[in-house]
């Protein structure tokens, strides 16, 4: 039987690194590390006989520039996948070296589980490197199946329901080996979808902001990944780096990322903003989250007269019951009448297993027999079935003009 297994070249011009990386990567069953150098010439030369699956390849190398490397590695292993590794961020280095063929980075230092998700996720979807993503209607880029990708903007009128437990397992849940999906926090100007993920990292949503062009090469160099499989573009790390997130950059980008993934997940903030009314403009679906509290009722009912005022279509809103408890003494059944739009998911109240998963920052979908997680799988699967049927909003889009 043929090997299967991903083979790996390691080029760091640090020893401990690449001993380190080896450790990483040996218990793994399907990664093979095959080789490994010190210089960018004998990783070249090592690829070269190796055609390795994937080179991991520090940016920094003594004699010769990283991007340099990516360029002679693509030339003499045209099907190999190089994972740029750097404790540097310098987008516009980065996004040369994607150019130049790398296809994916990981920030010094990241564990294990990036490591290896990332090296299972470039095999998976090798590809020719700096392709953009062809055009669709409108002008806009299509997504990876040929369509444009969907967005799914969870919002509540209301802070402390839950909206940023909602929209991280919702990604999480989403996201395929045949999915691409990517989770946006554009809760501003305190995103917290990092901590919950377990993810930090240099670069965040208001580099992007501020560019003047963002290209896909750009983009993905700012997201992180996640052990799911899952893309993040985090908030900004400080609050006055918020600004810099308009409502005009939030929509250039929406529109080059509903090119590259199948599904955008977007975390946003209860502030009714020029931003927020542009995402849940852009929204293919509006996961509108409520608890079993009057404040809360009261809110929503407020966000379903705007919208009515917006001409959203009510299919467009999918509400949800977070923290359901009949002990509150308000039922899904009551919350339906006072608002007039059905329930599509209650997940029930369990602190104590949400704040063990946020501070842990791992999914409570990971914890598949609880409850709470077989509520929020069931939500991702009727999200699944209206985005399935999400053609109108984009009628609608057309003809206001938003």
């Amino acid at each position: 039987m043929a090997d299967t297994r991903i083979r790996v070249l390691i080029v760091d011009d640090v020893l401990e690194t690449r001993e380190n990386l080896k450790k990483l990567l040996m218990f793994e069953p399907d990664i093979e590390v095959v080789g490994s150098a010190a210089t960018a010439e004998e990783g070249i030369r090592l690829a070269r006989d190796l055609q390795p699956d994937v080179v991991l390849l520090d940016i920094n190398l003594p004699g010769m520039s990283g991007i340099a490397a990516v360029e002679r590695i693509m030339e003499v292993a045209p099907l190999t996948q190089v994972v740029m590794m750097s404790v540097q961020s310098d987008a516009d280095y980065l996004r040369r070296a994607m150019l130049a063929g790398a296809r994916d980075f990981l920030p010094k230092p990241f564990s294990a589980d990036e490591l290896v998700a990332t090296v299972r996720r470039v095999v998976r979807t090798r590809r020719p490197p700096a392709v953009l993503p062809p055009t669709g209607p409108l002008g806009v880029a299509a997504g990876p199946g040929g369509t444009r990708g969907k967005v799914v903007a969870v919002y509540s009128p209301k802070g402390g329901v839950g909206t940023t437990t909602i929209a991280v397992n919702l990604a999480v849940a989403l996201q395929k080996p045949d999915r691409k999906v990517a989770l946006i926090d554009a809760s501003l100007p305190f995103g917290d979808v990092g901590v919950f993920l377990n993810l930090q990292g240099p670069r965040h949503l208001a580099d992007l902001a501020q560019m003047d062009e963002v290209d896909p090469e750009a983009l993905t160099l700012t997201m992180l990944s996640h052990a799911s499989g899952l893309k993040v573009l985090l908030a900004p790390p400080r609050p006055e780096l918020a600004e810099y997130v308009t409502a005009e950059a939030m929509k250039r980008i929406l529109g080059l990322a509903r090119g590259l993934f199948d599904i955008l997940v977007i975390d946003t903030t209860t502030q009714p903003s020029d931003l927020t009314l542009q995402i849940l403009d852009e929204a293919d679906r509006i996961v509108l989250v409520v608890t079993p509290d009057v404040p809360t009722i009261k809110n929503a009912r407020l966000f379903f007269d705007v919208a009515a005022q917006l001409e959203y279509p009510p299919q467009k809103t999918l509400m949800v019951l977070n923290k359901a408890d009949r002990r509150f003494g308000i039922t899904a059944e009551m919350v339906e009448q006072a608002l007039k739009h059905p329930v599509v998911a209650q997940i029930p109240w369990d602190e104590m297993t949400v704040l063990q998963s946020i501070n842990k920052g791992s999914p409570l979908v990971a914890q598949r027999a609880r409850p709470i997680a077989q509520a929020l799988l069931q939500l991702a699967g009727r999200v699944e079935e209206a985005l399935s049927a999400a053609p109108e909003v984009e009628e609608v889009r057309r003809r206001t003009g938003r």
